[in-house]
């Protein structure tokens, strides 16, 4: 692997060709030989297509799923592997794309597939629990990650990836590779409203473990996500004073925020405390007058 894009149209000898989803073995095979696992474990092997290609490599494989009774909600994959592995990557089902518990397998919808959640929010919630649970899993200094892609239905675009990596610390996340998906059933229809291309790619996202203990790393991502709300606070205080001309009363600022983000004063009663801070702390602004406050 020389690149950070991968295209098999070929999906090889592994796993089932039935199993909708299926990930081609040769982009496992091109990730193994790239990082060198010693020890593997998909906790959504799906057909089992990785552990085929990571046996026929000689890795130690662990293959665990929903329909084989291994919950990713529920329970620990170490203590199910009963070891630490170099490498934990799931291939996940993301949302309602593709419907697995009731259709692809058993007779009946099972509450925690990620493929039956009841919305995008829902599953990017579960997908950080599992997500955290594959850390556990990997040995410091190991690779820990999941193969995902975004979705458009209803004029509403999806980006899973993104929400995956916003949910993990960033000093983590070692890479995102762009896997290119061939001979989807979408590709056989036509939407006359369709603007945009069709979404043909995936992305690998990979992330580092390090040394740190589990209530450290979910610290970190208490943090950086603090650190995006107070970013947000920033940006609508900015939008706010380029739409007054630069320079405003503190009054008509509030007006002017609470007639834009009504949604947001609602999950904060001390939002005019929050626009008071920016103002005085950002750096961005400076008040010669009482009351008043100018861009710098």
């Amino acid at each position: 692997m020389t690149g950070s894009i991968l295209s098999f149209p070929e999906r090889g000898p592994w796993g089932s060709s039935s199993w909708r989803g299926n990930c081609s073995g040769h982009v496992y095979r091109a990730l193994f030989q790239s990082i060198k696992p010693a020890s593997f474990c998909d906790p959504m092997s799906g057909s089992g297509t990785a552990i085929q290609v990571a046996e026929m490599m000689g890795i130690e494989a662990f293959g665990l799923d929903l329909h084989s009774g291994f919950n990713i909600l529920r329970d620990s994959i170490v203590k199910k592997i009963d070891k630490e592995v170099d490498l934990v990557l799931s291939h996940c089902p993301y949302s309602g794309m593709v419907l697995y518990s009731g259709q692809q397998w058993g007779s009946e919808p099972h509450p925690d597939d990620l493929s039956r959640c009841h919305d995008d929010n829902d599953f990017c919630e579960k997908m950080q629990i599992a997500m955290i649970n594959q850390r556990e899993a990997t040995k410091i200094g190991g690779y820990y990650g999941t193969i995902v892609g975004d979705w458009r239905r209803g004029g509403v675009y999806s980006s899973y990836q993104a929400e995956i990596i916003s949910r993990l610390p960033k000093d983590e996340l070692a890479g995102v590779l762009i896997k290119a998906q061939h001979n989807m059933q979408s590709n056989a229809k036509s939407y006359k409203a369709m603007k945009l291309p069709f979404i043909t790619h995936e992305y690998i996202l990979i992330f580092k473990r390090k040394k740190c203990t589990t209530m450290q790393f979910l610290q970190a991502i208490a943090i950086e996500q603090a650190q995006r709300l107070r970013g947000t606070w920033r940006s609508i205080v900015r939008h706010v004073m380029i739409q007054l001309g630069g320079q405003a009363k503190l009054e008509v600022v509030y007006q002017t925020i609470q007639e834009n983000a009504p949604d947001k004063l609602q999950r904060n009663p001390h939002w005019k405390d929050k626009i008071r801070q920016v103002l005085n702390s950002s750096g961005d602004y400076f008040s010669e007058e009482r009351g008043v406050w100018k861009l710098a």
